[in-house]
């Protein structure tokens, strides 16, 4: 990787953790709101789930010269990222179809 690739990386991760928290954020919100206690529960496993993925994150960014490790590292922590943004989203749109009912 070049330091313009790993930039572009450092960049993308970054935004990622940090649109995951907002989305987190937003849906505890909803979910306090309505005293969705199960939703809640759901929503602290994935915050916890987001800070494995921030410290992985710091140990790539500690590990990065060493290119195979790295390269593996970044490899789960886009799979982790995929898997948080999507149980996020699963959880926001049952917190969106049970205010419809409601």
């Amino acid at each position: 990787m070049t330091i313009a690739e790993v930039k572009a990386h450092e960049e993308k991760v970054s935004a990622q953790l940090h649109e995951a928290k907002a989305l987190l954020d937003e849906i505890e919100a909803h979910a306090r709101k309505r005293k969705a206690q199960a939703e809640i529960d759901t929503i602290n496993r994935l915050k916890t789930k987001k800070q494995e993925i921030e410290k992985k994150w710091q140990q790539h960014l500690k590990t990065a010269g060493e290119a195979a490790l790295a390269l593996k590292i970044k490899a789960d922590i886009e799979a982790d990222l995929a898997k948080l943004k999507t149980s996020s989203e699963e959880v926001a749109a049952k917190l969106k179809t049970q205010s419809g009912t409601n």
